[in-house]
């Protein structure tokens, strides 16, 4: 049976969409042929527009199987079969356990009535059946069925099929097509970057935008006929949401992939006009993956995780588009399941190690101070750069404790410097916007900084310009409480965004750096030595002091100095050090 569309009631809805006999299939399984078609006859004057009859009850499971009815009518003497049989074999499987039976007999002694009831039964109806007192019944039953659905498998945000329900449907398309051939494609759905705009919105606006984003998806699938043989009303349970920003699409009858691929592009557009978030224009788009059955796959766990490797494969490179399941993909699959393993355990084995790039002045060239990276020493890998883990390890909840470690390891560090004398830098740190939202960061900061006994200003966190001028973040308190304990706060990739300058001056920063993108084509590139001198023009005027990161060349140094930007960072000096390297780097800068 359907459901309601998305954005209404979804209980309420469910309710009248079974109350209004539109869609129920009700199958009555009889050896009285006359008897089927007088019950059938008056159903169908009810509204009920869905009948199937069986008088063989020797078929009754395989049809049940096949067919999936919303309520059975079932006679309890039949012969080869009777309905006690019947009734103990749907209870034994998983699949038909649940499906409501309303016994319609002569049998009606207390003895057979316990029996039926006992081994699972609904209702109970003696023949001759009242029609009205059936029509009653039936319609109790379905209303019932309708609540039980819709707590068990139904999303409450949506109102999407959930994953339970979506297994299921998928289990019983599968068996089918091993009986009767055939071949179904599964589509996993991904929304990509959905974890800032839900950042950025809120969670009452994340979940408005993922009611909006199931409502287009279902229009835009329902458009035309792009999937055979599939009822237009099944299609409501073809389209599910898995959890969080994960939606499937089962795409039964599939004869050829081009016909899954028809779905995606259709399902694509759903994204190509913004979404419209209590006034405010969201843009937002998908990673889709696409399984195929029989040759990615005959488990629906296999099948779904395929589907799922697809999309990531997608999200990989950047997102916005629709990639099959390949032997490539699983390669790729396979490999970042390996890293994921590796990175958990990475802390404990002692294989992340800081790396610290220096920061000097633009004049002079001395040292003022060094920004910490992390780099990975994977025992098989060898170093692995953080744009590719760092990343992962948001995706995968592994970044609180990556970003704990860092804290806690460049704060130690800073304290054995301190221990030698070394007291002339500043020590800067990446801050995850994860780890800065969804943790405790001021109180952890400050426990790092007293424990390791140093002064709070040595330390400096940067936040990207993206995370630090979101005013749909409570951002503002945040900083002011970081900024608080005495740490420097720094800008990163400044540049990049949409910096309004008003609500910049609110934010409580000490520093801003240039993104290294600018720095590329100066001086030549007219264009870039414009923007420059106009971020350093109003980094003066609110009293930042300005650092330029990705400085490679002369020409570059020699550029910056002109605008009187008065730190530098990058390969020119030098690149990012282990700790015995840059401690030797100090010392040659000493002597």
């Amino acid at each position: 049976m359907g459901l309601a569309t998305p954005n209404q009631d979804p209980q309420q809805e469910i309710v009248d969409h079974y109350i209004q006999l539109k869609n129920a299939l009700i199958m009555m399984v009889d050896d009285e042929p006359i008897m089927m078609e007088l019950v059938q006859a008056f159903l169908e004057s009810e509204g009920y527009s869905r009948f199937t009859t069986l008088e063989d009850s020797r078929k009754a499971i395989e049809s049940l199987q096949d067919q999936r009815p919303d309520v059975l009518l079932l006679d309890l003497n039949m012969p080869h079969v009777d309905g006690f049989d019947i009734l103990e074999a749907m209870r034994a499987q998983k699949q038909l356990k649940h499906i409501p039976v309303i016994v319609l007999t002569s049998a009606n002694d207390p003895a057979s009535k316990l029996k039926a009831l006992e081994l699972g039964a609904t209702d109970f109806l003696a023949k001759p059946v009242d029609p009205s007192e059936l029509a009653l019944r039936l319609r109790n039953t379905l209303t019932v069925k309708a609540y039980q659905d819709q707590l068990a498998y139904y999303d409450s945000l949506t109102g999407l099929p959930n994953r339970k329900l979506f297994l299921d449907r998928l289990e019983w398309a599968l068996n089918r097509l091993q009986r009767d051939g055939g071949a179904l494609a599964v589509v996993d759905i991904c929304l990509d970057r959905f974890k800032y705009v839900n950042q950025s919105l809120g969670i009452k606006g994340g979940d408005i935008l993922l009611q909006k984003v199931s409502a287009r998806m279902l229009e835009h699938v329902r458009q035309g006929d792009v999937i055979s043989k599939v009822p237009i009303d099944d299609l409501w349970r073809s389209l599910s949401r898995l959890g969080g920003d994960e939606f499937s699409i089962l795409l039964d009858d599939m004869s050829r992939s081009e016909n899954a691929e028809n779905v995606v592009a259709r399902l694509k557009s759903a994204f190509d006009k913004p979404f419209n978030v209590d006034g405010q224009e969201v843009s937002i788009s998908a990673s889709m993956g696409i399984s195929v059955y029989p040759d990615d796959g005959d488990d629906a766990d296999v099948l779904l995780k395929n589907a799922g490797a697809a999309s990531a494969f997608v999200k990989k490179q950047g997102g916005n588009g629709y990639q099959f399941f390949s032997d490539e993909v699983e390669a790729r699959s396979k490999e970042r399941m390996q890293l994921e393993a590796d990175l958990r355990k990475a802390i404990g084995r002692s294989e992340l190690e800081m790396y610290y790039q220096p920061k000097v002045n633009t004049k002079t060239e001395a040292l003022t101070g060094v920004e910490a990276l992390i780099r990975w020493n994977h025992p098989q890998r060898g170093i692995i750069s953080p744009a590719e883990f760092i990343p992962l390890a948001e995706e995968i909840g592994f970044i609180h404790s990556l970003g704990d470690w860092v804290i806690l390891t460049v704060c130690r560090q800073t304290k054995l410097w301190q221990d030698k004398g070394w007291n002339d830098f500043t020590v800067s740190l990446n801050v995850s916007p994860q780890q800065l939202l969804n943790g405790d960061i001021v109180s952890f900061v400050a426990g790092a900084i007293k424990n390791n006994q140093i002064p709070a200003d040595r330390l400096v966190l940067e936040l990207t310009e993206s995370l630090a001028m979101d005013k749909g973040l409570d951002i503002l308190d945040l900083l002011k409480r970081l900024r608080a304990t005495g740490v420097g706060l720094s800008i990163d990739d400044f540049g990049t965004g949409y910096s309004n300058l008003g609500y910049l001056k609110q934010l409580p920063f000490d520093e801003l750096k240039i993104d290294r993108s600018f720095l590329m084509n100066i001086p030549t590139d007219q264009d870039e030595v414009a923007i420059i001198t106009a971020i350093v023009a109003m980094a003066r005027s609110l009293g930042l002091k300005v650092v330029a990161e990705g400085v490679e060349e002369l020409p570059q140094l020699e550029c910056l100095r002109l605008f009187d930007v008065e730190t530098i960072q990058g390969y020119y000096f030098s690149k990012p050090m282990p700790v015995p390297g840059f401690e030797r780097y100090y010392l040659d800068l000493k002597a």
